[in-house]
C-alpha cells in the first residue's frame, strides 16, 4: 500500500461528504459566527484521537493475539459492511440532543475519527509499521481534506444541494466496496498460505 492509497482510503472511510448534513444539523444552534471554531477544535481532537489508536493499537492487537489474516480479512468486511450502509443508507431515526454547542460526541468521535477510520489505521499500521511515517502523513493527509470539506459543510451543502452529496457519497461506497472485497481476499489468500 502506497501513502496515497493509505490516505485515500482513510478520508473515503472518514467520508465528509456524507458528514456534512450531520455536521449542519448538529451545529444548527451554534451562532454562525463561531462555528469555524467549533469544527477547527473538533477536527483536532479526532486528529488526537486517530494518531494515538495509530499507535496504540498495535498493543492492542498482540495482547489480543489477533493474526495478520484475520485483521485483514475483518477490516474488508468492515470496510464492506461501511460501503453499504453508504450506498443503501438507512433512514436517520436519532434525534439529536438540543445542545448549543456540541463537544467531542459526535463531531469529533464517530463524525470523522469513527470506528471506521480507527480499524482502518489499526489495519495499515499492523500490516507495516516500520513505516509508520508514511502512515501518519496519509493520515494527515486525509484528515486535511476531509477537514477542508466540512469547513466548507454550509457551502457545498448550498452549491451540491442534497442530490449532488448523496450520488458523490455513493459513488464513494462503491469504490470502498471494492478495496473491502480487496482486502478480504487479501486475507483469506494469506491464511491460506500460512496453512501450506
Amino acid at each position: 500500500m502506497t501513502v496515497l492509497s493509505a490516505a485515500l482510503l482513510l478520508f473515503l472511510v472518514m467520508d465528509p461528504l456524507g458528514n456534512i448534513p450531520l455536521y449542519l444539523t448538529a451545529l444548527k444552534n451554534v451562532p454562525q459566527r463561531r462555528r469555524v471554531k467549533v469544527i477547527m477544535r473538533e477536527l483536532l481532537i479526532a486528529l488526537l484521537v486517530m494518531v494515538v489508536f495509530l499507535f496504540a493499537g498495535q498493543h492492542f492487537l498482540a495482547a489480543l493475539n489477533i493474526s495478520e489474516p484475520a485483521l485483514t480479512a475483518t477490516g474488508g468486511v468492515i470496510l464492506f459492511l461501511i460501503a453499504i450502509k453508504m450506498i443503501f443508507p438507512a433512514p436517520d431515526i436519532s434525534n439529536p440532543r438540543n445542545e448549543d454547542e456540541p463537544f467531542i460526541v459526535p463531531l469529533a468521535i464517530p463524525y470523522v475519527a469513527g470506528p471506521s477510520a480507527l480499524a482502518t489505521l489499526l489495519l495499515i499500521m499492523n500490516k507495516e509499521p516500520q513505516r509508520w511515517p508514511e502512515w501518519l502523513a496519509a493520515l494527515f493527509a486525509a484528515w486535511f481534506v476531509a477537514g477542508i470539506i466540512l469547513l466548507s459543510a454550509g457551502f457545498l451543502a448550498r452549491v451540491l444541494r442534497n442530490r449532488g452529496l448523496v450520488a458523490i457519497e455513493r459513488l464513494m461506497g462503491m469504490i470502498l466496496v471494492a478495496i473491502a472485497i480487496q482486502m478480504l481476499m487479501n486475507g483469506i489468500a494469506q491464511f491460506a498460505t500460512s496453512l501450506n
